[in-house]
């Protein structure tokens, strides 16, 4: 991942300059053929030393894991720590008190640990109620997996801006909405208290996330894509 440094001018515009100039031809092949015009992902980073609850976190992932596939927790810990120094090209992890990795590679680990236990559907336990729920990697997880974001259990997909009653939502297209997966006890419970209590009371962002088409098709979420009907 290409990486650098942002900054604010006077007329009030934010430019990212990056640290190396991108390839001409790789820009063209992932752009069809045109060098113009490329869309780019960039993310701020953290340079924070990563925090307690992370490495908290990772833990309870480690014994949820293992309690699953029969290894040690720290055969989990050497399994996620080699292979992001795989992923980033020698570049080595540390969660320990004296670490100098930084929130934002906490992060990234913690990333791949969620990949992993949505992939292979490992039942956690300990470590649930410790999930990032606040993060949108996870909160898009349990959309494409339909597992509740509060329990786990298998979820609805809840539409967080407000869709009208008696549309048609499979003449919605559902990419211009913003989605929360909510198991049917919680998205009851979302309609009694409202937004504002709910977010509170499970520490959530209540802003939701939004799903690519492909995303909703697969999870049998019927629509009109591509439209704004």
């Amino acid at each position: 991942m290409a990486s650098g440094k942002g900054y604010w001018t006077d007329d009030g515009n934010y430019y990212l300059v990056p640290d190396q100039v991108p390839n001409k031809d790789h820009v063209a092949t992932v752009n069809n053929g045109k060098i113009d015009g490329a869309n780019v992902e960039w993310h701020l980073v953290d340079p924070r030393k990563a925090r307690p609850k992370q490495r908290a976190l990772f833990w309870a992932l480690m014994g949820d894991i293992a309690r699953w596939n029969g290894y040690e927790p720290d055969d989990m810990h050497n399994f996620f720590y080699n292979r992001y120094m795989i992923r980033n090209d020698g570049k080595q992890i540390s969660l320990a008190d004296t670490t100098t990795n930084t929130v934002s590679d906490a992060k990234d680990l913690l990333d791949d640990v969620i990949d992993y236990i949505f992939e292979m559907q490992v039942p956690v336990k300990a470590g649930y109620e410790l999930m990032p729920r606040n993060e949108e990697h996870f909160q898009f997880q349990c959309l494409r997996h339909r597992m509740c974001v509060i329990c786990g259990q298998h979820a609805d997909i809840h539409h967080i801006d407000e869709v009208g009653m008696g549309r048609d939502r499979t003449k919605l297209d559902h990419t211009q909405f913003h989605l929360m997966a909510l198991c049917r006890s919680h998205h009851t419970e979302f309609h009694k208290i409202g937004i504002k209590e709910f977010g509170e009371k499970y520490h959530l962002d209540m802003r939701g996330i939004k799903a690519d088409k492909e995303t909703l098709k697969a999870i049998g979420v019927q629509g009109h894509y591509g439209t704004t009907t």
